[in-house]
């Protein structure tokens, strides 16, 4: 076990000197479209036992698709047995999956069928949910907690975070990432809307302020959507994504790297997500933007400022758009679902990824049409 922490943590130490670097913004191209769903441990009992899952990736073949994105890692807990969280936490997985390895089980059910896997880190830096004390990560790490003005834990939807720009917090998360791609036949791996993300509250801690102060000359406190503080605290995010490229592409230059961020500039003014630069900056291979919207025309907008403001032409292969298709009790219709995607085909995007798999059952009729 000591080998493996070390292997993980080793590469670490490298990067923290170095900065990232960039690459060509055209960027590989994928080898065919992806046809991608989310494969979630909420409102899903599809990753519950290995015959759950086995249906549940035999049924998204059936349908068509050719890539899932499992849950990896969620509410300070790993879907896989992880020497990391083992070492820090004393957590080696989630409990409810003790004796299992679920991320493997999915690898193996999907490459028997052709299918690629990302393995999805839905919570990122976030470090509960729901818990007003930031739960296990926060108790055993106080210092990690990111700090509103107020001076409080920022909790933000419900969910609280750990402080982004700490670069504790940075290894940790990044040993996490390398864990999986080192130790996993793993086709890529995917950060979300809170990763890298933290929301605009963060960053009034002593240290981040200092740093701004500093790197800035004022000696203000800034508010929140202060355009300098917003640029300043994004500019860090990137140049994290940009240490997340570099090292995993260290350790597997085959293995993709895909971020599915909320619509910008949404994203940058709450989430401090700048993505447009990740693309530009050839840090991400594939962008899954979460264009999750109720009716078409609002999707159409969201989809036009992409293509037409937010990247180039150039650009364009690496995203395959983030659909809703389940959330609560809300079900996509048949006809939004074709609208979505006749208006990908209108502006030259072959592939969607759907949010999530549970919602394939409700809408089996179209699904069995879409990819024929």
């Amino acid at each position: 076990m000591l080998r493996r922490i070390l292997l993980i943590v080793l590469p670490l130490f490298v990067l923290a000197c170095q900065s990232p670097t960039t690459s060509s913004t055209e960027g590989p191209i994928l080898e065919e479209p992806v046809r991608g769903v989310w494969l979630t441990n909420v409102d899903s009992e599809a990753l519950f036992s290995p015959e759950g899952i086995e249906q549940a990736v035999a049924h998204c073949h059936e349908l068509g698709f050719n890539t899932i994105f499992v849950v990896t890692w969620n509410r300070a807990h790993t879907l896989y047995p992880s020497a990391v969280m083992a070492e820090k936490f004393g957590r080696e997985i989630d409990p409810k999956f003790k004796g299992r390895d679920p991320l493997q089980e999915v690898i193996t059910a999907a490459h028997a069928r052709g299918m690629k896997v990302y393995a999805w880190f839905e919570f990122g830096f976030s470090c509960s949910y729901e818990e007003p004390d930031g739960g296990l990560l926060i108790q055993r790490n106080p210092q990690w907690a990111a700090i509103d003005s107020s001076g409080n834990l920022v909790s933000k939807n419900g969910f609280q975070w750990m402080n982004a720009f700490d670069t504790a917090v940075q290894d940790f998360v990044l040993s996490l990432l390398l864990e999986v791609v080192q130790h996993y036949d793993i086709d890529g791996i995917q950060g979300d809307d809170r990763l890298p993300a933290v929301p605009s509250e963060a960053g009034y801690d002593p240290t981040t302020l200092a740093r701004f102060q500093q790197a800035t000359g004022r000696t203000d406190t800034p508010a929140q959507y202060d355009e300098q503080w917003i640029d300043w605290r994004a500019q860090l995010l990137n140049e994290f994504m940009g240490r997340i490229h570099e090292a995993v592409k260290g350790l597997d230059p085959d293995c993709r790297i895909s971020v599915s961020p909320s619509i910008y500039p949404w994203s940058k003014e709450q989430y401090l997500q700048d993505w447009p630069t990740w693309v530009q900056k050839g840090w991400v291979d594939m962008v899954c933007p979460q264009v999750y919207r109720y009716d078409i025309e609002k999707y159409r907008r969201e989809m036009q400022k992409i293509v037409e403001e937010q990247l180039t032409a150039s650009e364009l292969h690496h995203v395959f758009p983030g659909i809703l298709l389940k959330v609560g009790d809300y079900v996509a219709s048949d006809t939004l679902l074709q609208q979505m995607v006749q208006e990908n085909r209108k502006l030259g995007i072959e592939g969607e990824v759907f949010f999530f798999y549970e919602g394939l059952k409700r809408r089996s009729k179209f699904f069995d049409q879409l990819y024929e």
